[in-house]
């Protein structure tokens, strides 16, 4: 897994990056055919105070690319709110990859024998 962690208008310190990486072990757990994951990091120079931070995951796993993004004022938990959004919308490409319609191999000797 290739792993890319930038910032923009902001330095990428080792204690947030240690947190990014602790965050994504949630997100390789569930699915562990990851080829490359880029974060990014955002300070955006609005006059609002409100939803500044902003943190964007764009994830390639085999056969899809998946973004996400999150805004909020305070960094660490628009980089909490961006990982529960990537991990559901991992956990639901895997649910997609996994063919659900099959008949189990109980089930389908146990019908012939019975007809």
């Amino acid at each position: 897994m290739n792993l890319t962690i930038s910032g923009h208008h902001l330095e990428v310190t080792p204690a947030l990056r240690e947190y990014v990486l602790t965050k994504l072990d949630r997100v390789t757990r569930h699915f562990d055919q990851v080829v490359d994951v880029n974060v990014l990091l955002t300070v955006e120079k609005n006059k609002e105070k409100e939803r500044r931070q902003r943190a964007e995951v764009t994830l390639h796993v085999k056969g899809r690319d998946i973004f996400v993004e999150s805004s909020h004022e305070d960094l660490y938990a628009a980089i909490d709110q961006l990982m529960d959004k990537l991990d559901r919308q991992v956990v639901r490409h895997k649910d997609k990859l996994q063919n659900h319609h099959h008949v189990s191999p109980k089930r389908s000797t146990a019908f012939t024998e019975a007809v």
